[in-house]
């Protein structure tokens, strides 16, 4: 069950409406354990620069965090699965320039689950637009799944209009040659979950780098697998080109990740 909260009180359908219609806003998504997250510092930055960007207005990112707090208080919960949406009731994309106050609704679900299933993705020729940021405009990312799973596949791989490998569909991709992490450039968000696992290897002495990958370069890899803010997924195949799951890879990405810090919501 998910349960909604709007500026801090129970959300109604009628102050939704907004944003079921107009789809114009962004978010942030994380995991919370005992009332903690992990990355709180790049939460609030995600949340703080794309309300300036979309909405051209200041969001205090640690109040909305705070919020998320008062949620999970409110419905008992000390672990959940939580999402953070800013957008604006008042918000009129025939003007623009008109000035807003950035409505904050959270949502709460049930905390994901530690072990994932390995994916089977399919490439698609697709970039998101402004994909650096989290925005709510996610019909293609769900579009192409769902095709990707009609083609007998698990998800979806985006590539540029270079041959680029770029992202996921809800995830970022990661690359393994047996000593390096190769982390694909291009037009992608950057997830929180990929920033920390950066920070967590690099803690941990693992050689990274980030750099183009053509399609036809995914064969010369050992591994490959998936990060988002649910957690880590391992990806065994890639159109044709198949791996097998490197279960001692996935137990030394999670082992980094879990030596973070974890810091209270508020």
């Amino acid at each position: 069950m998910t349960l909604a909260f709007l500026n801090g009180e129970p959300a109604l359908a009628d102050a939704l409406r907004a944003l079921a219609l107009a789809n114009y806003g962004h978010f942030t998504s994380m995991q919370v354990r005992d009332g903690a997250i992990q990355g709180r510092d790049l939460h609030i930055q995600r949340l703080e620069d794309a309300t300036r960007a979309l909405f051209g207005t200041s969001l205090d990112g640690g109040a909305a965090l705070r919020q998320a707090a008062h949620a999970l208080e409110s419905a008992g919960l000390r672990d959940a699965s939580v999402r953070i949406t800013v957008f604006s009731m008042h918000f009129d994309y025939r003007d623009p320039a008109r000035a807003v106050v950035p409505d904050v609704l959270v949502t709460l679900s049930p905390p994901s689950a530690a072990e994932k299933p390995a994916l089977r993705v399919k490439t698609y020729p697709f970039v998101r637009p402004l994909p650096q940021f989290k925005h709510v405009g996610t019909f293609p990312l769900f579009h192409y799944r769902r095709q990707a799973l009609a083609d007998g596949f698990d998800d979806a791989l985006f590539v540029d209009p270079a041959g680029q490998v770029v992202e996921g569909s809800i995830w970022n991709l990661g690359l393994w040659d047996g000593e390096t992490v190769t982390w694909p450039e291009g037009p992608a968000l950057r997830g929180t979950a990929e920033r920390l696992l950066q920070v967590a290897l690099a803690r941990g002495g693992v050689s990274q780098r980030s750099v183009p990958v053509r399609q036809g370069d995914l064969a010369r890899f050992q591994a490959a697998f998936a990060c988002n803010a649910s957690g880590l997924q391992p990806v065994v195949a890639v159109d044709a080109v198949a791996w097998g799951a490197d279960t001692a890879l996935m137990a030394r990405l999670a082992g980094a990740l879990d030596a973070l810090r974890w810091d209270p919501l508020v």
